[in-house]
């Protein structure tokens, strides 16, 4: 069984489309998540993504043997005064990913990794089975976050059950249940198991009631047991370092933190 490392985008706001593949190639990892690009957050309008450059863009990643294996909208399936701006962004993304070949499609179902205001989940279940059925004939799969209100194992296992989209499908962002739901990795794999699709892997203290990001080991998230218990499932796909650099400036800079991500999750992945 193998998993594959990316990181997302998210943590190099300041890098030109060269910087991020030589970074992801020198580094040996195999993925990148696409979560915005210089200034540009929407990631149909990024320049390596526009019409005159797609095909240069996929030819490069083809060469050196990179994948795009999602691409991280922020199709807000909850937003009750804006549903079809929602919708649409989703449709966007998924145009993309069946453009270059990219299985997954991030969509949202909260805000925030911390559970908020209260969401309209029958809305949001309406919403996605909607974009799941767009993308049913593209050969990609939008993927619903752990975060907000689905962060909680149990009301997301009950929500893709009732979902019921052969192309649906769980990105495990292992940050959030831990931190919001007090959740083990055993309780949130045993949940949700054959679900989970993609993995967003991040660390993080307590400081003063507030949560504070760091490197991965160096807070107190169970990283080493989510990938022990992946492991126990056969999970084979991504692992993704979502760095939230673009909304928090001050977090340490990316080259350090991805060349430390790497070299961290080959030794973790090694472990038996």
């Amino acid at each position: 069984m193998y998993m594959k490392l990316a990181f997302s985008t998210l943590g190099c706001p300041g890098w030109s489309w060269e910087e991020i593949y030589a970074t992801c190639k020198d580094l040996g990892i195999d993925g990148i998540e696409i979560r915005g690009i210089e200034s540009e957050i929407f990631a149909p309008k990024t320049k390596p993504f526009r019409e005159e450059n797609i095909e240069t863009t996929l030819n490069t990643l083809k060469k050196l043997q990179i994948e795009i294996p999602i691409l991280t909208s922020a199709a807000y399936l909850f937003d009750e005064n804006h549903p079809e701006d929602a919708y649409n962004e989703a449709v966007a993304y998924i145009d993309l990913a069946h453009r270059i070949g990219t299985p997954f499609v991030r969509v949202l179902g909260d805000k925030d990794g911390k559970p908020g205001q209260e969401r309209d989940l029958e809305l949001v279940k309406k919403q996605y089975k909607r974009v799941c059925d767009y993308a049913s004939d593209k050969n990609v799969t939008p993927l619903i976050e752990t975060n907000g209100v689905l962060a909680d194992s149990r009301v997301m296992a009950d929500f893709i059950k009732a979902v019921d989209r052969p192309n649906s499908g769980v990105l495990w962002d292992i940050h959030h249940p831990y931190r919001y739901y007090n959740e083990s990795p055993e309780t949130t794999v045993g949940t949700l198991g054959g679900y989970i699709r993609y993995i967003h892997i991040k660390d993080s203290v307590i400081k003063d009631g507030k949560v504070v990001y760091r490197m991965l080991g160096y807070g107190d998230v169970p990283v080493a047991e989510c990938i022990k218990q992946l492991k126990k499932i056969g999970y084979d796909g991504y692992i993704s370092l979502e760095w939230v650099k673009r909304w928090c400036p001050d977090l340490e800079e990316p080259g350090v933190v991805f060349s430390h991500f790497a070299s961290y999750m080959n030794y973790l992945l090694k472990l038996s």
